[in-house]
C-alpha cells in the first residue's frame, strides 16, 4: 500500500492545509521513513499525483523572503475517503510478514557454519537490539514527560519497543538451544546438514520440500530434470 500517501493525507486531515515542506518536516522529525516504510523522498511527487486525482487541492501559494513559492495543499472530500480506505487497509492484520533477511540467511546459508561462530554473530545482533530497546524506552519516557507524545504516538513507540524486545527474547532462546547438545537434526558442532529440493510432481510444484526417497544429487540436477520432464518442459 502507499504509506507516503497515507501519511500525507493524515497530516493534511489533522493539521489543515499545509505545504510539502511542512509535511516533509513532520516526516523527518518522526523518522517515519526509517520505521514506517514511508518514502519521504517521493513526497512532492505524491502530492502532485494526488492533486491530479482530486485527493488534494492547491489552496494557495506562499512565498517567504527569497525562497521559492510553496503550494499549500488541502485535503478534499475524495481525499478523506481515500484516507479512510488506506487507514483501514493499514490496520487490518497482515496475511504475511515483510522480508526477513535473517530468516533467509539462517534457513539457506548456514551450511558449514560453526555453532559457536553463529552464536557470536547472533549475540552481537542481540546486544545491539537490547541497546536500542534501552535507548528508545528512555527517549519515549522523556517525550511523554515533556508532553510531546499523545496517547497514540506513545503507543506506536511502545509497539516498536515490544517488537524489539520479542526479538531479543527469540535471540536468547536460540542461543540457549545452540549452547546445548545436538538435537539429532545435525552434528553437535555444526549447523544445517539438510537439503532442500523441488519435489518431482506431475503438477507444477511451487513449494520446497525434501525428495520422497531421501536421495539427492550433488547439484540437485537429476531431481530438477525429473520434475521438468514430468511437467513437459523439455522440448
Amino acid at each position: 500500500m502507499n504509506l507516503t500517501r497515507l501519511m500525507a493525507l493524515g497530516i493534511l486531515a489533522r493539521n489543515g492545509p499545509s505545504h510539502g515542506h511542512h509535511i516533509r518536516r513532520v516526516a523527518e522529525l518522526t523518522d517515519v521513513g526509517e520505521w514506517g516504510g514511508v518514502s519521504v523522498g517521493a513526497l512532492y511527487r505524491e502530492l502532485r499525483s494526488m492533486e491530479r486525482e482530486g485527493l488534494v487541492a492547491a489552496a494557495r501559494t506562499e512565498k517567504v523572503g527569497n525562497r521559492p513559492e510553496r503550494t499549500v495543499y488541502a485535503i478534499t472530500d475524495e481525499g478523506r475517503l481515500e484516507l479512510t480506505a488506506l487507514r483501514e487497509q493499514a490496520i487490518k492484520p497482515p496475511l504475511a510478514s515483510g522480508p526477513d533477511p535473517l530468516g533467509v540467511a539462517l534457513l539457506f546459508a548456514s551450511d558449514g557454519l560453526d555453532r559457536e561462530q553463529l552464536r557470536r554473530t547472533l549475540r552481537a545482533r542481540r546486544d545491539m537490539l537490547a541497546i536500542w530497546v534501552s535507548e528508545v524506552t528512555a527517549e519515549r519516557a522523556d517525550l511523554i514527560a515533556k508532553g510531546y507524545l499523545d496517547v497514540l504516538a506513545a503507543a506506536v513507540m511502545r509497539r516498536g519497543i515490544a517488537h524489539a524486545e520479542a526479538e531479543v527474547g527469540w535471540h536468547d532462546e536460540l542461543d540457549a538451544t545452540l549452547a546445548g547438545p545436538g538435537q539429532g537434526e545435525a552434528p553437535a558442532g555444526s549447523l544445517g546438514g539438510g537439503s532442500f529440493e523441488v519435489e518431482a510432481s506431475p503438477r507444477p510444484a511451487f513449494g520446497i520440500g525434501a525428495p520422497a526417497d531421501g536421495g539427492a544429487t550433488a547439484d540437485g540436477g537429476a531431481t530438477a530434470d525429473a520434475a521438468a520432464t514430468d511437467r513437459g518442459e523439455h522440448h
